[in-house]
């Protein structure tokens, strides 16, 4: 029955994705914003609940393991199979202007991330500095990405209650998809005997990362890249700032010296491999297969070590 609920799940999933990214587009025509921005801030906010609830619950659990391992590998799920996927179904032209300031901020969420982690504990007073730059990020995000054209038309709502009610419908289907789909992986995985940081940076991350994969992915289906790549930024940065922050600031999340030497590595530098990636003009199959590669090559060490 776990194999049955965890395709339900997708399922749901991918239902939720289509719901959510119908809303984006919508909310983009209604207020003549940038649909970077739209991707940035509220498709990335509902993507990113996933992994707050798991992480919430995780800790008050007292499950430390699971709650840094989600943030974890969710990071370096958005972008070595999030953004692997969507390119391999659309290659994306790159505006190098408009993603130097988000990803800039990601950058600096992954170090405060691993700098605050360094003493094995993130307290609650990093917890409140993590959510006062979650914050000014979506202040400043307001301010950098004005509005712009949105040339695709035909997925706009034109009634601002329907778009409401799609954009909630959308994120209760992202919740209930990959809730299901976590809940059945975990005990698919416990059968398997592997531990609970393991459990934590592969398959529950991989689960609470399929919202984004889901969204991303009809996003780039439907014409809309940039609503995809400024969702995979954006979770990455709520990840850290609006996961862990509010999580440390409800209890504090005990680290795992083991991530220290190996996770926070890899989510360091495919961080700083997507900064290369964004100087160039595309992003091409070429590129997206290399980051499934090491995503997979991630994955299959997490089991191995």
């Amino acid at each position: 029955m776990s194999y049955l609920f965890l395709i339900i799940g997708l399922v749901v999933l991918a239902f939720g994705g289509d719901l959510l990214v119908k809303s984006a587009v919508s909310i983009t025509k209604k207020l003549n914003v940038s649909p970077f921005l739209i991707g940035l801030t509220v498709v990335s906010f509902g993507t990113s609940f996933p992994e707050l609830l798991v992480s919430l619950q995780a800790a008050i659990d007292g499950n430390p393991g699971i709650a840094i391992g989600n943030v974890v590998g969710s990071n370096i799920a958005n972008i070595g199979l999030v953004l692997g996927v969507t390119v391999l179904i659309s290659p994306m032209m790159i505006d190098r202007k408009k993603y130097v300031f988000s990803w800039l901020s990601m950058l600096l969420s992954a170090l405060l991330f691993i700098w605050f982690s360094v003493d094995l504990i993130i307290s609650f007073y990093e917890g409140l500095c993590l959510i006062f730059l979650l914050i000014a990020f979506i202040l400043f995000s307001i301010k950098f990405n004005k509005s712009e054209p949105l040339e695709v038309e035909d997925d706009e709502i034109s009634s601002l209650p329907l778009i409401l009610l799609y954009f909630v419908l959308g994120s209760i289907g992202l919740y209930f998809g990959a809730d299901l789909l976590v809940q059945n992986a975990v005990i698919i995985a416990k059968n398997w005997g592997v531990s609970e940081l393991v459990i934590g940076v592969t398959v529950i991350a991989l689960g609470t990362s399929l919202p984004e994969l889901a969204t991303s992915s009809l996003a780039a289906i439907r014409g809309h890249n940039t609503i995809s790549i400024g969702n995979l930024i954006g979770s990455n940065i709520f990840n850290v700032f609006a996961v862990v922050g509010i999580t440390s600031a409800v209890k504090s999340i005990k680290v795992d010296a083991s991530v220290l030497l190996f996770d926070f590595p890899v989510m360091l530098g495919i961080t700083l491999l997507l900064g290369v990636i964004l100087l160039g003009s595309k992003i091409n199959r070429l590129i997206g297969f290399g980051l499934l590669a090491i995503y997979l090559f991630y994955i299959i060490y997490s089991f191995l070590i």
